[in-house]
């Protein structure tokens, strides 16, 4: 079951980095949706890091930039980690998010 609130909470930090359309925020909802998840114990965390792992692979696969990923997959580890999201949240972005 946590598994599947970690993915939602994956999906909602997905859908709110879509919603937003803030620029240099994409680290930001990275390590939020990861950190989201991980916070509902290992089955959160699990979800999490699939999610993270097939979502980079599928960028590379349609030419997203190596450097880019890894960069994202920082942000992912660093959520899941416990580490606060904010570190990577760019001024101006809305409160609500």
């Amino acid at each position: 079951l946590l598994h599947f609130i970690g993915s939602k909470d994956m999906w909602r930090a997905y859908s709110d980095m879509r919603e937003a359309n803030f620029k240099n925020s994409d680290k930001y909802f990275h390590a939020r949706g990861n950190y989201d998840a991980a916070q509902r114990g290992p089955g959160g965390a699990w979800a999490a890091k699939v999610i993270s792992d097939a979502r980079e692979g599928i960028q590379r696969l349609t030419g997203h930039g190596a450097e880019d990923s890894r960069a994202d997959q920082a942000a992912n580890k660093w959520g899941r980690s416990g580490k606060d999201p904010n570190h990577f949240r760019p001024k101006g972005l809305p409160s609500k998010y």
